[in-house]
């Protein structure tokens, strides 16, 4: 084999797997550092439906464990703790196939789309950094995010090693952006965020536009949400419209039972 066809069959297996490799290749010149701007208006308020395509969106296995990869809404809000990497994993490939630069202003997370802005907050002093999220991890429970080592300077928490951090969502990021999409455009995203409560699933398509196109309509129905579920099943790959907001399984059960969704049935919420 070619080293150039081994060079694409390593970066076609990273995709696939959508988890980091953070392989052996080094780089020592990258140039001028990546900065992302704190206004929400500097970044686009939907993702681009590429970028929900993207192998790094499907269900992937560390350690026993399952990922399912969500989108989220600009202004959604999580807590947890942040680590960083930097020195070891400079210059080796991301999850995207992207080349690690622990200058930039990037980060790793386990669920969120690649290309997700974010702006992250150290509790403890208030610091605050923003970064594009480019890579998977980290696979410890307790921890939710990985900055780069200069994201992580920014907040004050290089030291500790850890941080107790607030992340909101400000946009997401596309090569070559010029404007931010008008508001009426704001629900041509899928929306999705874990919870652990009950769904009730409304529609299964194998094409995703299908999908949207139900998530849309009946988004806000009776004051619930829709979102989609991006799964693989026995017959490929699935996108499974669920409706969400139910406070207990009880109130899923009662609203199902109104008929409105013909072959529907309640799900449990990872």
């Amino acid at each position: 084999m070619s080293k150039i066809s081994f060079v694409s069959a390593v970066l076609i297996l990273i995709l696939a797997t959508g988890c980091s490799t953070r392989g052996t290749r080094t780089y020592t010149n990258f140039g001028q550092t990546k900065t992302y701007s704190s206004d929400s208006r500097s970044h686009s308020q939907v993702i681009n439906q590429k970028d929900y395509k993207h192998p790094t969106m499907r269900p992937y296995v560390i350690r026993g464990k399952k990922y399912y990869p969500t989108v989220v809404n600009v202004g959604d809000k999580f807590s947890g703790n942040a680590s960083w990497y930097g020195p070891d994993f400079h210059g080796k490939l991301t999850s995207n196939g992207e080349t690690y630069n622990m200058y930039d202003m990037t980060a790793a997370h386990k669920t969120l789309p690649m290309n997700t802005i974010v702006k992250v907050t150290n509790k403890k002093n208030g610091l605050s950094t923003v970064v594009r999220i480019n890579d998977r991890g980290p696979f410890i429970a307790t921890r939710i995010i990985d900055l780069s080592n200069t994201a992580a300077k920014k907040i004050d928490m290089i030291n500790d090693g850890t941080a107790p951090v607030s992340i909101e969502v400000l946009g997401f990021h596309s090569k070559g952006q010029r404007k931010v999409p008008l508001q009426e455009q704001l629900k041509d995203a899928p929306q999705d965020q874990q919870s652990d409560g009950f769904a009730i699933q409304i529609a299964s398509f194998s094409r995703f536009e299908g999908a949207l196109l139900t998530q849309k309509k009946y988004d806000d129905t009776d004051g619930y949400k829709t979102i989609i579920k991006d799964m693989q099943t026995q017959n490929g790959r699935m996108f499974k419209v669920w409706l969400k907001g139910f406070r207990s399984e009880q109130e899923a059960r009662d609203y199902k039972s109104l008929g409105h969704f013909k072959d529907s049935f309640i799900v449990r919420e990872d």
